[in-house]
C-alpha cells in the first residue's frame, strides 16, 4: 500500500474525500463522470470494506468505463487520512511514549492513504529509512460494523430468495469476512508479510519489505522503507510492458499454485516496480491460504484443461472445489456435458479472449442450475484472479492471460509439454534415429518403469545403450554420451571396471549358484559388517527395495508394532509402505504432514500405518514420543538424494530419541552407502543406525540388497530350528537369488577396490565441488533462478529461486518442466542426464569430461533461454 510518489501531490491539501465533493459540484465534467464521483463519494462515506470494493473495481479497466477506473484510483493511496496531530496520538499510544525516542525523524503526513491505514516516512538513530504503516482510528470498529451489517443483509436475502438461497452466501460471506477483518491487525500482517518475504528471498526479481519485528503491534506495523515506481505508473517503468505483465501474473501463479500463500489484493497501490522491472509487493492484511490438497486440485484441474481433457478436468474441479448438492450425483451426465461446454469454450474456443470474470460466471451458472456452489476458499482465489487479470490487462491491454496462465500451469506440472516435444522430435530423430525405433519397439511388447515409462517422468526421448565403458555410455547410432546417471546408483567405479570384470569373469567360470551356499556370499557378509562400527551380522537380498521390506518386517516382528514413522520425501523403494510420501503429492500441515499413498494400488493399511515426519525439524521429533507405544521403527535416508542435504544436529537428536525409546532405527543407505564413504553417510557423520538398508554399490552393477545391523533384530530372520517357536517369534525372508555366487563375486570386486583405495572419495568429492562450482556461476551469471546442492559424488539440481529447506517446499519452487527439458537438451550435447530430480558422477569421471559437462550446460541454459524456458 504505502509508496514512494514521484510527484509530491500525493495526499496533499485535496485528499480523496475534498476531491471528491469538489467534483460533484462542479458544472463542466460529463454525466458519466459524475455517476463515478458520485460512486467515490458513497464509498468513502461508507468506510474501509466499500473502500476496498472500489480498489478492486479500479482495477477491471476491461469491465467499467475509463473514468470510474481513473476516479476510482484514488482509492489506492489517497484515501482520507488522519491529521498530524492525530496520527501522532495514534504513534505515541503504540509506542509507549514520545515519537522521538523511537524515530530520528518522522513526517506526520502519510504518503499514501488507502481503506484501513495510512503510512508515514521515518528514520531510525541507527539512519535506516522506514515506513511506518498506522492503523486509522476507528477503522477496525468500522469494519466490524460494515461486515455485520452486510453479513445481517445477506441472511435476509438468503432467508427470502429461494434462488439466492441456492448459493450458500451466508457462508461464503463468512469466509470473505473472515478474510477482511485481521486487515486492522498489524501483527497478524506483519507474520503474513515475513512469511511470503521467506517464500521469495532470493527471487530474482520480486521483493518483500523486511519487518522490524520490535516494532509492530496491533495498531503498527514499522518495515523497510521501499522506493519505486506506484503500480498505476507501470508505462514509465524501462522494461516491457508485455513482459512486467507475465512477471506479476507469474508472481501471483507461482504463491497460489506452489506456496500455498498468496497475496489476496494485488491492486496498483500495492505493488511497485524498480526501474528495471522488479515487483516490490506491499500490504499483506489480506492473505490466501490454500492446504497441499487445493494446491493439487488447482494445478490438477488447469492442467487437464491445458491438455483439453475435459473429463478429467470436470472430476478434479468438482472434487476439489465444489460444495456438490446430491443433485449432481443424480444427474452427472448432464451436469458433465454442461461444465464440459463450459470449459471448451474458454479454454479452447475463445481462448486469446480469456476473461476470469466471464469463465467464473458460466461456471457458477451450472452449479447454481445444480443447486451447488464453489467452496469458500475458491471464491477467495476467484477474487485474487480477478484482480490480477484486472492489473496485468492494465500494464498490458494486449496481454493474453491464458496462455501465459498455461504456460505456468504447465511448466509446474511434472510432464513435458507438445511445444517441448515437438521441438526435440525433430532433432532426436537426426541424431539418434535407432535409440527412437527401438523405443517404438519396445511399446509394443514392454513396460520400462525404470527408464522409458517411468512413474511421473517418463522419458520421450529415452538412450538405448550399446556399449558402456567407463564415465561414458554409446548407444546404437555410435552416440558417445558423458553419464550422469551411473544407473542410478550402482556404477560409482564406472562401467566395465578392471576389477569388477574380473570378478564377473572368475564367477562365471566357476559357475552360477544359488539356492546353495557359497563362498563368495560369506566374504561379502563378513565385508559389509567389518565396514559398518554398529553392525554385527548380515542379510543378503536382492534389491535395495527388498532390504528395505526385510528391515521393516524385522523391527514389526522384534518389537510386534505396526506403525512405521518415515520422512516426507523419503524414497524407500517400491514397496507400499516405502513410497508413502515420497513423491510430488503432500497433505496436512508441513509440521504434522498426513500419510499419502505413493501411487495407486497401495494397500491403504500401509498408508494409515505410517507416521510422516520431516527431516531436519527437530521439534518434529516430539511426535515420536507420542506415537512411542505404536511405533516398529523409524527409517530414513540420512542424507536424501532429493535435496543432497546432511543434518548432523537432527541425526544425533533422533537417534537419542530412538535410544531413550527403544525404538529401531533404520538408515536407507541404498543409494548413499559406500558412495559417500566406505560404509556410508553414518560413517561421515558418525552416528550409527540400528539397521541399514544396502543396494547399488554393494552388487557392483548387478542386482544385490542387504540389510546389516544388531544381532537381535538381524536374527528374527534366523531359524531357531523350533518350527512352533519361529512362526511365533521370527519373521520369513527368503528369495531363490538372494546371496547368488556371481552377484556377490561381483560386490566383493567392487568393495575390495573401494577398501583398498579409498583415496577415491577425496577424489570424488574434489571433483563434486569443482563441478558444482562451474554450474552454478553458468546459472549466476545468466540469472536463472537455480539451486544445485552437491556433495559425495550426488547432485541435486532444481530451478527454483527458493533454498531446499523441507521436501515439500523444494517441491513448491520447482519449475519441473524446465528440469524435464534441462535432461533433453544436455542430451543433444552428449551428455545423459537423468529427467529425476538427481544426478551422480563416478570416480571414472575426469576433470575433462566434468569441464564438457559444464560446457554442456551452459550451452542448454542459452538454448533454454533462447526459448523462452523461464519468466525473466
Amino acid at each position: 500500500m504505502f509508496r514512494h510518489l514521484a510527484k509530491a501531490t500525493a495526499c496533499t491539501a485535496l485528499g480523496a474525500a475534498e476531491y471528491s465533493v469538489a467534483a460533484l459540484r462542479r458544472k463542466d465534467v460529463s454525466a458519466e463522470q459524475r455517476r463515478a464521483d458520485a460512486i467515490l463519494a458513497f464509498l468513502l462515506r461508507m468506510g474501509p470494506i466499500y473502500i476496498k470494493m472500489g480498489q478492486i473495481a479500479a482495477t477491471r479497466s476491461d469491465l467499467l468505463p475509463p473514468s470510474w477506473v481513473d476516479t476510482l484510483r484514488v482509492l489506492q493511496d489517497q484515501a482520507p487520512h488522519m491529521s498530524p496531530a492525530q496520527s501522532r496520538a495514534a504513534l505515541e499510544r503504540e509506542l509507549g511514549g514520545p515519537l522521538e525516542k523511537t524515530f530520528s525523524a518522522l513526517d506526520l503526513t502519510p504518503i499514501a492513504s488507502a481503506s484501513v491505514a495510512q503510512v508515514h516516512i521515518g528514520e531510525l538513530p541507527d539512519g535506516r529509512k522506514v515506513a511506518v504503516k498506522l492503523v486509522k482510528d476507528t477503522v477496525p470498529e468500522e469494519i466490524d460494523r460494515s461486515l455485520t451489517a452486510i453479513g445481517s443483509l445477506v441472511k435476509l436475502v438468503d432467508r427470502t430468495t429461494p434462488r439466492v438461497r441456492e448459493l450458500g452466501l451466508p457462508d461464503r460471506f463468512s469466509e470473505v469476512a473472515r478474510l477482511l477483518r485481521p486487515q486492522a491487525d498489524m501483527t497478524h500482517e506483519a507474520r503474513q508479510q515475513e512469511r511470503i518475504g521467506k517464500n521469495f528471498q532470493s527471487h530474482p526479481y520480486v521483493l518483500v519489505p523486511s519487518v522490524i519485528p520490535e516494532l509492530v503491534t496491533t495498531r503498527m506495523l514499522v518495515m523497510e522503507f521501499m522506493d519505486g515506481i506506484p503500480g498505476k505508473d507501470s508505462s514509465t517503468v524501462d522494461f516491457d510492458a508485455g513482459g512486467l505483465a507475465r512477471r506479476l501474473q507469474d508472481v501471483i501463479y507461482t504463491m497460489l499454485y506452489m506456496h500455498g500463500l498468496c497475496h489476496g489484493d494485488p491492486h496498483p497501490g500495492n505493488v511497485l516496480f524498480t526501474p528495471d522491472g522488479k515487483l516490490v509487493l506491499l500490504d499483506y492484511g489480506v492473505t490466501v491460504e490454500l492446504t497441499e490438497d487445493e494446491k493439487w486440485g488447482l494445478s490438477s484441474f488447469y492442467y487437464a484443461c491445458t491438455r483439453k481433457e475435459w473429463d478429467i478436468a470436470i472430476d478434479r474441479f468438482t472434487r476439489y472445489f465444489v460444495v456438490a448438492d446430491e443433485k449432481i450425483e443424480r444427474e452427472r451426465a448432464a451436469y458433465d456435458a454442461e461444465m464440459a461446454e463450459v470449459l471448451k469454450f474458454h479454454f479452447d474456443i475463445s481462448s486469446s479472449q480469456w476473461s476470469t470474470i466471464s469463465y467464473f460466471n458460466d461456471v457458477s451458472a451450472v452449479l447454481r442450475k445444480y443447486n451447488s456452489r464453489y467452496t469458500t476458499n475458491f471464491t477467495k482465489v476467484e477474487l485474487v484472479f480477478l484482480s490480477c487479470e484486472g492489473f496485468a490487462s492494465q500494464i498490458d491491454p494486449k496481454i493474453d492471460i491464458w496462455a501465459n496462465a498455461r504456460k505456468f500451469t504447465d511448466r509446474y506440472s511434472p510432464y513435458m509439454n507438445a511445444e517441448v516435444e515437438k521441438r526435440f522430435a525433430v532433432d532426436f530423430e537426426r541424431q539418434m534415429p535407432a535409440s527412437l525405433e527401438l523405443r517404438d519397439r519396445a511399446r509394443n511388447s514392454l513396460v520400462a518403469p525404470t527408464h522409458i515409462d517411468r512413474y511421473f517422468f517418463p522419458s520421450g526421448f529415452p538412450v538405448f545403450v550399446a556399449e558402456a565403458s567407463g564415465g561414458r555410455v554409446t548407444d546404437y547410432d555410435g552416440n558417445d554420451y558423458i553419464d550422469l546417471s551411473g544407473g542410478y546408483g550402482p556404477h560409482l567405479l564406472g562401467y566395465s571396471h578392471p576389477a569388477i570384470n574380473a570378478a564377473i569373469a572368475a564367477g562365471t567360470e566357476r559357475g552360477l549358484v544359488n539356492g546353495i551356499g557359497n563362498r563368495a556370499e560369506v566374504e561379502l557378509a563378513e565385508l559389509l559388517v567389518d565396514a559398518f562400527p554398529a553392525a554385527d551380522k548380515a542379510l543378503l537380498c536382492n534389491s535395495g527395495s527388498e532390504a528395505i521390506l526385510f528391515a521393516i518386517r524385522m523391527c514389526r516382528g522384534y518389537r510386534r508394532k505396526n506403525m512405521v514413522a518415515k520422512f516426507e520425501g523419503h524414497y524407500h523403494g517400491f514397496s507400499d509402505q516405502g513410497m508413502v510420501s515420497s513423491w510430488f503429492r503432500f497433505s496436512g500441515d508441513k509440521d504434522r504432514p498426513d500419510p499419502v499413498a505413493g501411487s495407486l494400488g497401495v494397500d491403504p493399511g500401509a498408508v494409515d500405518n505410517t507416521l510422516v515426519l520431516q527431516y531436519g525439524d527437530i521439534p518434529g521429533l516430539a511426535r515420536l514420543r507420542a506415537h512411542a507405544q505404536d511405533l516398529a521403527c523409524v527409517i530414513l535416508e540420512p542424507m536424501p538424494t532429493s535435496v543432497v542435504a546432511l543434518h548432523h544436529d537432527f541425526l544425533r537428536e533422533l537417534r537419542r530419541e530412538c535410544t531413550e525409546l527403544g525404538i529401531p532405527l533404520i538408515f536407507d543407505e541404498v543409494v548413499s552407502g559406500f558412495r559417500v564413504a566406505y560404509g556410508g553417510v553414518q560413517v561421515l557423520a558418525d552416528i550409527h543406525p540400528d539397521l541399514t538398508c544396502l543396494g547399488k554399490v554393494i552388487g557392483g552393477g548387478l542386482p544385490c540388497g542387504a540389510v546389516v545391523g544388531r544381532d537381535h533384530l538381524i536374527e528374527m530372520a534366523k531359524s531357531s530350528q523350533d518350527p512352533f517357536f519361529d512362526y511365533e517369534n521370527k519373521v520369513f525372508a527368503g528369495g531363490t537369488l538372494s546371496g547368488n555366487s556371481l552377484t556377490c563375486a561381483a560386490g566383493l570386486g567392487a568393495l575390495r577396490h573401494l577398501r583398498d583405495n579409498q583415496q577415491i572419495y577425496d577424489t570424488l568429492e574434489e571433483n563434486t565441488q569443482r563441478l558444482a562450482t562451474l554450474l552454478r556461476e553458468a546459472t549466476e551469471s545468466r540469472d536463472v533462478a537455480c539451486r544445485i546442492n552437491a556433495r559425495n559424488s550426488i547432485f541435486s539440481l532444481n530451478f527454483s529461486h527458493r533454498e531446499a529447506g523441507l521436501y515439500r517446499e523444494r517441491m513448491a519452487g520447482s519449475n519441473f518442466k524446465a528440469t524435464i527439458a534441462l535432461a533433453y537438451y544436455m542430451r543433444k550435447h552428449q551428455v545423459y542426464l537423468p529427467e529425476l530430480h538427481s544426478f551422480l558422477i563416478s570416480a571414472a569421471h575426469t576433470v575433462e569430461d566434468l569441464d564438457q559437462v559444464a560446457h554442456a550446460f551452459e550451452k542448454s541454459l542459452d538454448e533454454m533461454l533462447a526459448d523462452q524456458m523461464f519468466v525473466v
